[in-house]
C-alpha cells in the first residue's frame, strides 16, 4: 500500500509540474496569450449567457443534459479553475483531483464533467507546450508505443462512459462518482496518515525526490518480447530495452483512466514508466507531455465533442481561473511550510472524496439500490457539497492571504536575484 501511495504521489507531483509548465509557458508568451484571447471571443458572444439556440458542444440547451450551460455555471467553472490552479500550484500536487467532483457539485452531469474536463487539459497542453525545447526528450518508438495503447484505452473508456449515460445518466453519475470515492479516499487518508507521522520532522519537501529502478522495471526489462524498444542511449551506456508490448499496455491503462476520470493522461504515466518500466525521468518528461496531447486531444474530441458531452465555454473558464490560480500558488510556496503544505493536499483531496461519497446514497436511491427517503439523500449530497465547497474556499483564502503577507518577501527576493544577475553581468 505504501508503495502505491508513493507511485500515486510521485504521478500527481509529475502533472503539476506540467501543468505549472504549461501555465508558465502561456501567461510568459504574447503569442500565446493572443491565443487564449481568441479562444476566448466566444464567451464575450451575449447570447452566451443565455444558452440560445447555441450548438450542444458549447453548452447550448440541446446539449445532453438536462444540464446546459448558464452564466452560474460559468462563473462557478472559472472559481473551480481557480482554486484547482492553486491547489496545483502551491502543494505541487492534487489540484486536477478536484476540478470534476467540483463540477458535479455545481449541476454538471458526471459524463460532461469529464468530457470538459478532458478538453480543458487538451487546450491549455496545445497553446503552452513548445515542442522544440523538448524534442531531446521524446523517444519516439517509446511514444508511438505508448500512444498505440493510449488510443485503445481512450476509445475503450469513452465508450463506456457514454454507454453507461445512454443507458441510464444516474447510473453513469454513480460510477463516476464512485471511482474519485475510492481514489481520493485511498489518497487522502493515506497523505493524512503521513502528515500525522511526519509533521514533527523538520525540514519537510512537499514535492518528493528522484526514483531509482525498481525490481519489477528490472524484470520487465530482462524479458525479450518482440517489438523490443530501445531508449536513454544518453544516459546510461548502451541504453535499455523494453518489449513494446508493455509499453501498449501501460498506454492504454493510462488512456482508460483519462477517459473515465477526466484527468491528464499524464496522472499516470509517470509512476507507470518510472517505476514499472525503469524509463528515466529525463525521458519520461518529454515523452509525457506528447502523449498528453494526443491523448487528451483525441478523448476530449473523437469521444466526448463530436457527442455533445463538451461544454466548451466551460473549459475556457477553468482554463483563465486555473492560469491564475497556478501562478498564486507557486509563488505561495516561498512562504510557507512545506509541512503545512502535505497537510493541506491531505485536507483539499478528502474535501474531493466527502463530496463524492456523501453524493452516492441518493444515486443509489435513484436507481432503487436501497431505501431512502429522497429528501434525505438529497440533504446528503448538499451536506457534501457544502463541506467539499467550504473547505475549498478556507484553503483557497489561506493561500490568498498568505501570498498578499509574503509579497515584501517575494518582493525582496526578486530584488536580490535581480541584483546577483546584474552583479555577474558586471564582473563578466
Amino acid at each position: 500500500m505504501r508503495g502505491l501511495y508513493e507511485a500515486l504521489m510521485s504521478a500527481s507531483r509529475a502533472h503539476a509540474k506540467w501543468e505549472l509548465e504549461m501555465s508558465n509557458n502561456i501567461i510568459r508568451n504574447r503569442k500565446h496569450l493572443l491565443i487564449l484571447a481568441i479562444m476566448m471571443l466566444p464567451l464575450i458572444i451575449p447570447a452566451i449567457g443565455h444558452a440560445a439556440n447555441l450548438p450542444s458542444f458549447i453548452g447550448g440547451k440541446s446539449a445532453f443534459g438536462p444540464s446546459h450551460y448558464n452564466p452560474t455555471m460559468f462563473y462557478g467553472s472559472m472559481a473551480v479553475g481557480i482554486c484547482a490552479g492553486l491547489i496545483t500550484g502551491c502543494i505541487g500536487a492534487g489540484g486536477g483531483f478536484v476540478i470534476t467532483p467540483a463540477l458535479m457539485s455545481l449541476g454538471v452531469k458526471g459524463i460532461l464533467a469529464v468530457g470538459t474536463d478532458q478538453f480543458h487539459i487538451f487546450a491549455k497542453a496545445i497553446m503552452g507546450t513548445v515542442i522544440h525545447k523538448k524534442l531531446g526528450n521524446v523517444n519516439v518508438p517509446l511514444a508511438i508505443a505508448f500512444l498505440v495503447g493510449s488510443g485503445v484505452g481512450v476509445t475503450a473508456g469513452g465508450t463506456l462512459n457514454r454507454a453507461l449515460f445512454n443507458a441510464n445518466p444516474v447510473l453513469s453519475d454513480f460510477v463516476i462518482s464512485l471511482v474519485y470515492v475510492v481514489m481520493l479516499g485511498f489518497l487522502g487518508f493515506y497523505s493524512l496518515y503521513d502528515f500525522f507521522k511526519t509533521r514533527h520532522q523538520t525540514g519537510g519537501d512537499a514535492h518528493g525526490g528522484p526514483v531509482g529502478m525498481t525490481k519489477l522495471a528490472v524484470k520487465l526489462q530482462s524479458i525479450n518480447l518482440a517489438p523490443m524498444v530501445k531508449f536513454d542511449e544518453d544516459i546510461t551506456p548502451g541504453g535499455r530495452k523494453i518489449s513494446g508490448w508493455f509499453v501498449a499496455i501501460c498506454g492504454a491503462v493510462v488512456g482508460f483512466a483519462a477517459a473515465i476520470m477526466g484527468v491528464g493522461g499524464g496522472f499516470l504515466t509517470f509512476p507507470m514508466f518510472v517505476y514499472g518500466l525503469g524509463v528515466s525521468s529525463f525521458t519520461t518528461v518529454g515523452t509525457d507531455i506528447l502523449q498528453i496531447i494526443f491523448t487528451a486531444g483525441y478523448s476530449s474530441i473523437a469521444q466526448y465533442a463530436i457527442y455533445g458531452y463538451i461544454f466548451y465555454t466551460l473549459a475556457m473558464g477553468m482554463l483563465v481561473g486555473s492560469l491564475l490560480g497556478i501562478q498564486i500558488g507557486a509563488a505561495t510556496t516561498k512562504v510557507v511550510s512545506g509541512i503545512y503544505i502535505r497537510a493541506f493536499y491531505a485536507i483539499a483531496i478528502l474535501a474531493g472524496f466527502v463530496n463524492r461519497a456523501f453524493a452516492l446514497p441518493e444515486k443509489m436511491v435513484q436507481m432503487g439500490y436501497i431505501q431512502m427517503d429522497a429528501a434525505t439523500g438529497k440533504l446528503l449530497a448538499d451536506i457534501g457539497a457544502w463541506i467539499f465547497f467550504g473547505l475549498v474556499i478556507l484553503f483557497a483564502g489561506w493561500i490568498t492571504l498568505s501570498f498578499i503577507k509574503g509579497i515584501p518577501t517575494l518582493r525582496a527576493e526578486t530584488a536580490k536575484g535581480a541584483m546577483a544577475s546584474g552583479g555577474k553581468g558586471v564582473s563578466h
